[in-house]
C-alpha cells in the first residue's frame, strides 16, 4: 500500500476574465512507504495546491488522494491523523508558550501523556531553551522550528515539508535535515517541496517535477542525474558575454555556467572567450547536478505533458528502470501513467 497516492488529481479555479484556471491536470503518482520523495517545480507549478488537497485544505475538482489507503475526503479524520504537514507560512498562536502550544497540538489528535516526545522534539530542534517562551518572542527561524515540532508532535507516519527551510539559517537547515533524515531511516515517509535543489539531490531517493500543473518528470534521483549527459563549464567574468553565449549561459552575478557535452565544446567556448579578448577567473568543469537537470526539463516541457519510464503509480521505486529518463507524450491532455 502506498503511503501517498495521487490518482488523476485535477484542480481548477473559476475566473471571470479568462474562464477556469487549471492549477493541476490529471496528476498521478504514488509515494511508497518509507520513501524520501521530492516534489519540485517553478513558482505556480501546482506544488502547494497538490499539498493543500493532500492536507484537506482544498478539494480536488476531480481525482482521488489517499494517505495509507485512506481517502482524504471520505476518511478525512483518519487520514489527517497519519499526516504531519509543515506549511510555508509562519502560523502560530500568540497566546501560548512553546510547550503549551505543543501540548494543545497533541490534544487535537487525541494524544495523551506526550511529554516525553515533546521534550525530544524540543531538544532535537534546538527549542529546549525556548520551551517557556511565548510564541511572539521567537525569531523567524525559531518559529519555523516550532512549525516542524507541531507537525510531528502526534508522531505521524507521513511527513509533508512544504518549503521548510525557506529563509532560514544554515544551522537550522542542518539541524532539521539531520532530524528528519533520522525519522525517515526509522520508517517515516517524507514528501519534500523545496527550491534548494541541492537539498533535494542529497535527500530524496525519487523526484517528481511539475510544470503548469502537469507531471513532466518522475524518476529516481540517480536516474535523473544519469540522464544528464552533459558537463558544465563554470567560470567568473566581469565583462559582458559574447553574443554566441546568449540563450545558453546560466548567469548568476559574475558566475557563468555553460552546458558542455564534450571536450571539443569546452574548447570552442574557451576559444570564443579568447577571441573576444575577455579575462575569466576560476575556470572549472563539473558534472551536471540536479539544478542543471531541473532547468533542462523545464526548458524542454512547455505545453507538452510527459511521463517517465519505470516510475508509474504501481511501480516499485526500488526496481530497476530502463530507457531514457523522460519520454514525450504527443497529446497535451495525456496524463502520466
Amino acid at each position: 500500500m502506498p503511503a501517498i497516492s495521487f490518482q488523476s488529481v485535477s484542480k481548477s479555479y473559476p475566473s471571470a476574465r479568462s474562464g477556469p484556471i487549471n492549477a493541476l491536470e490529471a496528476v498521478s503518482f504514488d509515494i511508497q512507504d518509507g520513501e524520501f520523495f521530492g516534489l519540485l517545480g517553478p513558482n505556480g507549478a501546482g506544488k502547494t495546491t497538490l499539498i493543500s488537497i493532500l492536507a484537506g485544505l482544498a478539494r480536488a475538482s476531480s481525482g482521488r488522494v489517499k494517505v495509507q489507503g485512506l481517502d482524504v475526503q471520505a476518511d478525512y479524520a483518519a487520514a489527517r491523523r497519519r499526516l504531519g504537514v509543515v506549511p510555508q507560512e509562519l502560523v502560530f498562536d500568540p497566546f501560548f508558550n512553546v510547550r503549551e502550544a505543543l501540548r494543545i497540538q497533541s490534544g487535537y489528535f487525541g494524544v495523551k501523556n506526550n511529554e516525553g516526545w515533546i521534550n525530544e522534539l524540543l531538544e532535537s530542534l534546538g527549542l529546549a531553551d525556548k520551551a517557556n517562551a511565548n510564541m511572539r518572542q521567537l525569531s523567524g527561524g525559531m518559529k519555523r522550528r516550532m512549525l516542524v515540532a507541531q507537525a510531528l508532535v502526534h508522531k505521524p507516519p507521513v511527513i509533508v515539508l512544504d518549503e521548510p527551510t525557506a529563509g532560514v539559517d544554515v544551522e537550522l537547515r542542518q539541524t532539521l535535515w539531520q532530524f528528519v533524515a533520522g525519522l525517515n531511516k526509522r520508517g517515516s515517509t517524507v514528501l519534500l517541496t523545496t527550491h534548494y535543489l541541492e537539498e533535494a539531490e542529497a535527500l530524496c531517493g525519487r523526484i517528481a517535477m511539475l510544470k503548469c500543473g502537469r507531471v513532466v518528470a518522475l524518476e529516481r534521483t540517480s536516474e535523473l542525474l544519469k540522464a544528464a549527459s552533459s558537463n558544465v563549464l563554470r567560470f567568473k567574468i566581469d565583462s559582458e558575454l559574447p553574443p554566441e553565449f546568449k540563450g545558453r549561459a546560466r548567469v548568476t552575478g559574475r558566475i557563468v555556467q555553460l552546458p558542455a557535452h564534450d571536450a571539443h565544446e569546452i574548447e570552442r567556448y574557451l576559444a570564443i572567450i579568447r577571441q573576444a579578448g575577455l579575462r575569466v577567473e576560476d575556470v572549472e568543469v563539473r558534472k551536471a547536478d540536479l539544478e542543471d537537470v531541473f532547468l533542462d526539463v523545464m526548458a524542454k516541457h512547455g505545453e507538452t505533458a510527459a511521463v517517465v519510464s519505470g516510475a508509474g503509480p504501481s511501480q516499485d521505486p526500488k526496481a530497476p528502470s530502463g530507457g531514457s529518463a523522460v519520454h514525450e507524450v504527443t497529446s497535451v491532455g495525456a496524463r502520466p501513467s
